[in-house]
């Protein structure tokens, strides 16, 4: 692989890693969290940089119905990160408490709780719309990504597995609540089993990934089948 598509995942990696650690504040506590919070944003900078083609080539070229959705997705990517890091200063006791900030503790508290639902919903939807790049660009260069039919019957089965645990996660964790503040304070087990918490926390990522990469490719093969 050429160093800068290695850098790329090297950061998409690191980046799906603090997301995770992220949603589990209750684990790491505020510190790591606010060091952990301040990294990611460190990364999604690095991410951009990384892509500065992207940007440049962002007016050029027509826009179907995936490129429009991916858009989207990125500039509501772009708003929640934004929203995290202004609440996270804020509010911060550790990283950014020099700034001394006073004022302003309800709002930020409440933005954050958006930020952060939306934002691990809306990453995890923005993966899932480049997976199949991703998956493409690691077969060319590593051959056991190569699945006999067996193996694709088993893959789809744990693909249907995540999904439906993904589901059962989004409901248990009580994610319409945050999504849509229907409360100002998340409820945090600090006696739950991390393995638990972050089993959840990884089916919901895969069911949107899985929902965003299957998607993507109902919407390009219609657009096949319109040219056809």
């Amino acid at each position: 692989m050429k160093p800068r598509i290695i850098a790329k995942l090297a950061a998409d990696i690191l980046m799906t890693v603090l997301l995770l650690l992220l949603m589990g504040y209750q684990f790491w506590g505020e510190a790591a969290h606010e060091w952990i919070g301040s990294g990611m944003f460190a990364l999604f900078i690095t991410h951009h940089l990384l892509n500065l083609n992207w940007h440049k080539n962002i007016f050029k070229g027509n826009y179907t119905v995936f490129r429009t959705l991916s858009l989207c997705v990125d500039v509501l990517i772009l708003v929640a990160m934004l929203a995290q890091m202004y609440s996270g200063i804020v509010m911060s006791r550790y990283v950014f408490s020099f700034l001394q900030i006073k004022g302003g503790m309800s709002f930020a508290r409440r933005l954050h709780i958006l930020g952060s639902y939306w934002g691990f919903l809306l990453m995890s939807l923005h993966l899932g719309l480049h997976w199949n790049m991703i998956i493409s660009m690691l077969r060319k260069n590593l051959a056991f990504l190569k699945f006999s039919n067996v193996g694709k019957m088993l893959l789809h089965v744990i693909v249907l597995t995540i999904a439906g645990y993904g589901v059962y996660a989004f409901i248990r964790r009580d994610f319409f609540t945050y999504l849509f503040l229907k409360s100002e304070f998340v409820f945090l087990d600090y006696s739950e089993p991390k393995i638990l918490f972050y089993t959840d926390y990884s089916a919901l990522m895969g069911l949107c990934i899985i929902i965003a990469c299957y998607g993507s490719k109902l919407l390009k093969a219609k657009k096949k089948n319109n040219k056809k």
